[in-house]
């Protein structure tokens, strides 16, 4: 089978997105590095990025299903 690089970024990256969104260690991070004012706006950047994330797998999943007979 013909292996899609978009396909397994989009997914490998939705995992790590939902992690992030699941786990307090962002807090954690962000407040370890200076950035700690950043943890109460990571739901504006991280669902919207888990959303995308998961659309580019099944669109790139799709995209494959279409190409093999």
């Amino acid at each position: 089978m013909w292996r899609d690089r978009w396909f397994a970024l989009s997914v490998i990256s939705a995992a790590l997105a939902c992690l992030a969104c699941l786990t307090p260690i962002a807090v954690l991070v962000l407040g370890a590095i200076g950035l700690g004012a950043w943890t109460g706006r990571l739901d504006l950047v991280l669902f919207p990025l888990l959303v995308g994330l998961v659309l580019l797998g099944v669109y790139r999943y799709r995209i494959i299903r279409r190409r093999t007979p």
